[in-house]
C-alpha cells in the first residue's frame, strides 16, 4: 500500500486527498533518486546527533538541516497537473470577463461552424498576429496589424508581395526576419497547399517557415480547435509560478515539465463529471480559449514584476503563492522529494521562474561608409547594399558596411576601406582619395574626393552591442552615378543600387 505523504499545506492536502478526485496535481509516487536521498539524510542526521553544539538544531531548523539547505522541500508530483477541470472552469470564467478589454482585432470568439476557407483565413490572421507579438507589446502591434491586414488581407495577397514592400510595412517593429519568414511562409502555403494553411500543429511546425512549436499551437488551437498547448514567455512564467518550478528556465527538463502542464490545461475528457454539464463544458471544447486565457493571465496579472495575485483566478491552486504566505512551514517527511528543483532558501511569487545571469552581448565595431555621388547639377545619390537573407537585420538595405573590424583600427586604415568597398561593387575602378596628383585625373574618371569621419553610434541588440563608426565618402566624376557590377544588380542578397536623395520618403 502506498504510504500517504504528510503536507503542511491544507490547500495541497485537499487537492491530493479529495475523495471526489478533483485534484489538480498528480499524486502518483515517484521514487527516482529516493534511495540515495534517504542515505544522505541518514548521514546528515547521524552527524548532527554526535555534535553536542547542535543537539537541538533538528528541532529548531528541521528543514534546513535535513534538506541540505532547501528551505522549501516538496514532492516531485507537485509539478504535474493531472485533473485540470476546476482550473479550466475558473480560467474560462475569468477570461470571459476580460477577453475584449484590450481591443485586439485578431481575438474573436471561436466559431465551430466556419468552413475550410474561413478557418484558414482565421489561421492566417492568428499567424500574422502571433509573429508580430513576438518580442513586441500588444499596444504596439495593433496599428501594425491593422495596416498589414489592409494591405495583405489574405495569405494569397501576401504571397504576391516582394520583400521590400513587406519590410517597408514592417518598419518600426524590429526583428525584420519575422517579416521575411511570413512572406516565405505565405508563398509556400500558396504554392504547396492551394492557399490553405495546414489544419494541425504538427504540419504547421514542420512545413511552414517561421512557425515553431508555440506559433503552431496557437494557430491550430485558436483557428482549428485542436487540443494542443502553447508556451510563450507569459505562459512559461505563469506555469513556473503555478507549479513552483525552480530550475534553469531554458533547460530541456524544465521545458518538458512546463509543456506537459500546458498540455494538461487543454486536455478535455468527456468522462469528467465536472465538465459534462453546464455552459462552461461547451467552452472547454475550444482549447484556443484556454490558451488565450493563459496568455492573457500571464501578460496582465502574473507579470514579471508586481504580479496582481489578489486578482488571479488561479491563486487558490498556485504553489508559488502558497509558499510565499507568511508562516508557511513545509513538512519535513516527504517520501518522493523533488530532486529536480534547485534549493530555495527564501521565496516569494517573483522568485519564480529561476533567474539566470544573462550572457553578456558580444561587442563589435562596424565601419559604415556613407558613399555619395554628386552630379554637376547638384543631384545627390547614395549607394545602398542589401543585407543577407539570414542573420541580423536580414534582407534590409544599408550603407556599405565593413563589419566587426578591430577596435585598434587606425584612422589611416579606416580611410582606405571605402576604396576596397567600391572596388567590389563598381564596374570601373575609382581613383583613391590619397591620389598625389589629382590634376591629372580626367573629368570622366570617378574619384574619391572626401572622406569625413563622424561620431560613433551605439546600438544594443539582444545579443550584440554594436558600435557603428560612420564616415562620409564623396565620389565625383561622370554625368551619372558610377555603374555597378552586373553581379550586384540581381535584386538578391548583397545586391546594390544607387538611391537619389529626393526619392527617399521623408527627406526634404
Amino acid at each position: 500500500m502506498t504510504k500517504r505523504r504528510r503536507f503542511n499545506s491544507p490547500t495541497l492536502a485537499k487537492m491530493i486527498n479529495d475523495d471526489h478526485s478533483t485534484s489538480d496535481y498528480d499524486s502518483s509516487e515517484s521514487h527516482s533518486g529516493a534511495s540515495s536521498y534517504q542515505n544522505k539524510r541518514k548521514r546528515k542526521a547521524s552527524t548532527r546527533k554526535n555534535n553536542s553544539n547542535n543537539s537541538q538544531s533538528l528541532l529548531r531548523e528541521p528543514v534546513q538541516s535535513v534538506f541540505s539547505g532547501d528551505a522549501y522541500p516538496h514532492t516531485s508530483s507537485s509539478h504535474v497537473i493531472i485533473s485540470p477541470g476546476a482550473l479550466q472552469d475558473t480560467l474560462l470564467e475569468w477570461y470571459g470577463t476580460v477577453q475584449a478589454i484590450r481591443g485586439m482585432p485578431w481575438r474573436k470568439p471561436y466559431n465551430p461552424y466556419l468552413g475550410p476557407e474561413e478557418r484558414s483565413q482565421r489561421a492566417y490572421e492568428i499567424w500574422v498576429s502571433e509573429i508580430m507579438l513576438q518580442q513586441t507589446q500588444v499596444t504596439t502591434v495593433i496599428p501594425y496589424y491593422m495596416r498589414w491586414m489592409e494591405m495583405y488581407p489574405t495569405v494569397r495577397d501576401l504571397a504576391t508581395a516582394d520583400i521590400d514592400e513587406v519590410n517597408a510595412l514592417w518598419k518600426g517593429l524590429g526583428y525584420y526576419s519575422r517579416a521575411s519568414r511570413l512572406l516565405a511562409g505565405a508563398q509556400k502555403v500558396v504554392a504547396n497547399y492551394h492557399g490553405m494553411l495546414p489544419v494541425n500543429a504538427r504540419d504547421l511546425e514542420a512545413n511552414i517557415p517561421g512557425i515553431g512549436r508555440y506559433s503552431a499551437g496557437a494557430i491550430a488551437s485558436i483557428a482549428y480547435g485542436e487540443h494542443v498547448p502553447i508556451l510563450d514567455g507569459n505562459v512559461h512564467r505563469l506555469l513556473s509560478r503555478f507549479l513552483a518550478v525552480y530550475a534553469p528556465p531554458k533547460a530541456k527538463a524544465t521545458l518538458d515539465i512546463l509543456w506537459a502542464a500546458a498540455a494538461a490545461m487543454v486536455d478535455f475528457n468527456e468522462s469528467r463529471g465536472s465538465l459534462s454539464t453546464g455552459s462552461t463544458s461547451e467552452l472547454l471544447k475550444y482549447p484556443g480559449d484556454i490558451n488565450q486565457a493563459l496568455i492573457e493571465l500571464g501578460s496582465t496579472i502574473c507579470r514579471v514584476r508586481d504580479p496582481s495575485c489578489d486578482a488571479c483566478p488561479l491563486r487558490p491552486w498556485c504553489r508559488a503563492y502558497e509558499l510565499s504566505r507568511p508562516g508557511y512551514m513545509p513538512a519535513a517527511d516527504i517520501e518522493d522529494v523533488c530532486s529536480f528543483c534547485e534549493p530555495l532558501r527564501e521565496t516569494n511569487v517573483t522568485t519564480f521562474p529561476m533567474k539566470m545571469n544573462r550572457k553578456k552581448p558580444r561587442e563589435e565595431l562596424d565601419i559604415v561608409n556613407v558613399i555619395e555621388w554628386t552630379s554637376s547639377m547638384g543631384e545627390r545619390w547614395f549607394l545602398m547594399v542589401r543585407r543577407p537573407d539570414r542573420g541580423l537585420l536580414a534582407g534590409l538595405y544599408e550603407f556599405p558596411t565593413t563589419s566587426n573590424v578591430a577596435r585598434t583600427t587606425s584612422t589611416a586604415a579606416q580611410a582606405k576601406i571605402p576604396l576596397t568597398v567600391l572596388g567590389k561593387l563598381l564596374k570601373y575602378a575609382v581613383l583613391p582619395y590619397d591620389l598625389k596628383n589629382r590634376s591629372e585625373a580626367h573629368s570622366d574618371h570617378f574619384m574619391i574626393t572626401t572622406i569625413k569621419p563622424a561620431s560613433d553610434v551605439l546600438h544594443v541588440f539582444s545579443h550584440i552591442k554594436k558600435t557603428y563608426r560612420p564616415q562620409w565618402v564623396v565620389v565625383h566624376g561622370g554625368e551619372s552615378p558610377p555603374p555597378l557590377k552586373d553581379s550586384v544588380k540581381s535584386h538578391q542578397p548583397n545586391d546594390a543600387l544607387w538611391v537619389r536623395l529626393e526619392d527617399v520618403p521623408g527627406v526634404k
